[in-house]
């Protein structure tokens, strides 16, 4: 909902739109999922991508991801560990796991294409408003809005909002804003400048109001700090954790490995079985717990191998990685959904978190020095 202040705003910044969208067609990234035309399917996984992802990270994901899943019908065709491994080092990967869903999702009701009509979108697995915005302006000519962080920063600014944007009633006067603004007919047009305009120049530490298409009619522009905006929450404390794996090896060199199910962090990844340490409990001891618990196996736990650290948005993890050996009996797999024996090579071709990846790959290098 909007507030009276914010029509007048809005008088003095609708005349100002199509220097924007000159600003963009002049500025504009060349980015892969822009080129050589925008389709539903471009727009749906790099906007998934996205989020969370920094552009440079994401681009050679994408460029990937297409090439082997072209289209709706590869992705949901293909078994979801290789949908895994394709993402594997984006991170959050309830994201690639929803692709895959919603793929299927499309194959069955919509013979694998995604639909226009933006509440037809909402109800597909991942896809929130901004996405379907997205897919509905940037691919369908549709008029819908498109609030992404950088959207959210414009906006704050220009308006002046006092509110924090994750609160429901800031959120929705943003959502009313950025659906005032969207031009009937060139909805791609304007979301994509938008977004390229949070992007590159009204970032969010060092703002170019000199540079910007629309600081005659923003309020942030006219103060002496522009970063003011948007009024955020006080950092969140970093999460820390540690967690034990074991490292289990047979006499060929081959080393166990367990699958994740398919949900919570790390879900449908393989990895060295692994438990999160208790309080006051030492290394040793969780990866003892971990193939126990795991795969049903004793065994002797020895010397620490290497130590992983890995940090991403609110929450850091130091994962122990233990040499095992000596078990009793045979795995099974209790509390994962399937196990193999691979040396850690081979293993590197699997879909993995990046912990686990950064501890295979050590494993791998030991076992080359060691000949």
């Amino acid at each position: 909902m909007m507030l009276s202040e914010d029509t007048e705003r809005l008088s003095r910044l609708v005349p100002l739109l199509p220097k924007l969208w000159d600003w963009y067609r002049a500025n504009a990234r060349a980015l892969p999922w822009r080129e050589p035309s925008t389709s539903p399917y471009a727009v749906w996984v790099s906007e998934i991508m996205l989020q969370q992802t920094q552009v440079a990270t994401a681009a050679p994901f994408y460029e990937r991801w297409m090439e082997r899943f072209p289209t709706v019908r590869d992705l949901a065709s293909a078994p979801l560990e290789e949908v895994l491994r394709y993402w594997a080092g984006l991170g959050y990967y309830a994201r690639a796991r929803n692709l895959h869903r919603a793929a299927k999702d499309l194959l069955a009701s919509y013979e694998g294409e995604l639909p226009s009509d933006v509440k037809a979108l909402l109800r597909l697995p991942g896809i929130g408003r901004y996405t379907a915005g997205a897919i509905a302006s940037l691919a369908y000519g549709i008029p819908a809005a498109v609030v992404d962080a950088n959207v959210e920063r414009v906006l704050c600014r220009i308006f002046g909002v006092d509110g924090i944007p994750s609160q429901a009633a800031t959120a929705r006067r943003l959502a009313a804003l950025a659906e005032a603004l969207v031009p009937p007919d060139a909805p791609g047009l304007h979301n994509q400048a938008m977004m390229e305009l949070g992007a590159l120049v009204c970032s969010p530490s060092d703002p170019a109001c000199g540079r910007c298409p629309l600081s005659d009619a923003c309020h942030a522009a006219r103060t002496e700090s522009p970063t003011d905006w948007p009024r955020r929450r006080a950092a969140k404390r970093q999460v820390r954790t540690a967690h034990a794996s074991a490292a289990l090896f047979r006499s060929d060199g081959s080393v166990l490995l367990v699958r994740r199910a398919p949900h919570g962090l790390w879900g449908g990844m393989w990895e060295l079985p692994r438990r999160e340490c208790a309080a006051g409990e030492a290394p040793v001891q969780t990866a003892e717990r971990a193939l126990r618990e795991v795969v049903g196996l004793r065994a002797t736990i020895g010397a620490e191998l290497h130590t992983v650290r890995h940090a991403v948005m609110h929450y850091a993890i130091t994962l122990h990685v233990l040499r095992a050996s000596e078990p009793e009996g045979d795995a099974s797999p209790l509390d994962c959904v399937a196990l193999r024996w691979a040396t850690p090579r081979q293993a590197l071709e699997l879909p993995l978190a990046s912990p686990q990846r950064q501890a295979l790959e050590r494993l791998a290098a030991m076992q080359h020095l060691a000949g």
